[in-house]
């Protein structure tokens, strides 16, 4: 490729905020893969955040970068895929997958969407040290006549219509809102936007841990939630702990852990049958994203109670890792129920495309 901006391009982060800040530039933060276009003539490459290409996984985003975006241009945005006018997370990850076949199946039956929302270079022209509002407006322009699945994402100035997508934009799918200082150059790799997600609590069962990779500690701690039949879902993990605390837990856990004699009775006993993740969220399932990563955990007796922070629900589980608040010795663990988890007023994803 010849083009201003080379990939691979590490994309630029966010930092996290509790409030949306004033006198900034306002997007939707889209719940999808993070992606950099780079785009010479019929040449086109994708890029993630981790800078490994995923041009391979969506076909057809490819296909239609060559029919909307610029001949030259390299353009920071993210893939998503939408079902039933929300968006579909789950959808995505199913694209990480060896067979070509299989890619081209997905590509035809769930087809995915490209949203743009920065650009870094145009024919010629290097945008990344230019302020992020003549980034945007050229972006704007250079996308004018583009159409679905290509999208140029909204933006706004006014702090009070931010705060109106906010609460909006979340029935649709989004996690909250981005906020970019409009005079900020393109930074790869640095926090240099600030990202608002939204903060409940919920309390969840602690039926299981997982060991830190360093051993010795606890690594992360397993989550569940019952439905309305009684049934304890694995909803997710959390793990943001110092190495002191790591240490403070594997004591306060002991008490908890099961005899070899007691694990045909935990309600995650099926783990290790591949069929039985098919009906029920069980720990334990292999990685798609690392097929070497150990996810094998220790059982706990499903008596411990947690309250822990979420910003988003990926359908039946956290999108994010959890975090801890504090132990709940007051609840009844069957009382961990999804009736909990708060949901947003559902809003079409046509009416954020557009």
């Amino acid at each position: 490729m010849d083009l201003p901006v080379s990939p691979p391009v590490t994309p630029m982060l966010a930092r996290s905020a509790k409030t949306i800040p004033p006198g900034m530039h306002y997007e939707g933060k889209w719940d999808g893969f993070r992606a950099i276009i780079f785009r010479d003539g019929d040449e086109v490459e994708i890029g993630s955040r981790n800078e490994r290409p995923m041009t391979r996984y969506f076909p057809e985003v490819v296909a239609a970068v060559r029919e909307n975006l610029p001949q030259r241009c390299v353009v920071d945005g993210e893939i998503v895929i939408v079902t039933d006018d929300r968006l579909d997370f789950d959808r995505l990850l199913d694209r990480i997958h060896p067979a070509e076949s299989r890619v081209r199946e997905l590509a035809e039956r769930t087809p995915a969407s490209f949203v743009a929302f920065d650009l870094l270079a145009l024919d010629d022209t290097d945008y990344m040290p230019q302020p992020f509002a003549e980034r945007r407006a050229a972006l704007e322009q250079a996308l004018a006549d583009v159409s679905a699945p290509i999208h140029l994402t909204r933006s706004t100035s006014d702090v009070a219509e931010a705060e109106q997508w906010f609460e909006q934009f979340e029935g649709a799918g989004l996690d909250g809102i981005i906020a970019k200082r409009p005079d900020g150059a393109y930074l790869p790799g640095e926090r240099a936007m600030t990202k608002v997600k939204h903060d409940r609590t919920v309390e969840c069962v602690v039926a299981g841990f997982r060991w830190h990779k360093s051993g010795g500690v606890v690594g992360s701690l397993l989550l569940g939630l019952y439905d309305d039949d009684g049934v304890l879902h694995h909803v997710g993990v959390s793990a943001s702990f110092p190495m002191k605390r790591r240490a403070e837990l594997v004591h306060e856990l002991e008490p908890y852990r099961m005899s070899e004699a007691e694990l045909d009775h935990h309600p995650w006993a099926q783990w290790a049958k591949a069929e039985a993740h098919e009906s029920a969220r069980l720990p334990g399932a292999q990685s798609r994203w690392n097929a070497g990563k150990d996810l094998s955990w220790q059982p706990l007796r499903p008596e411990l109670v947690v309250e822990v922070a979420y910003d988003h629900m990926q359908g039946d589980r956290f999108r994010h890792t959890a975090q801890f608040r504090r132990w709940r010795p007051d609840r009844d663990p069957r009382s961990c129920t999804y009736e909990q988890v708060q949901e947003p007023v559902r809003f079409d994803i046509a009416d954020v495309l557009s």
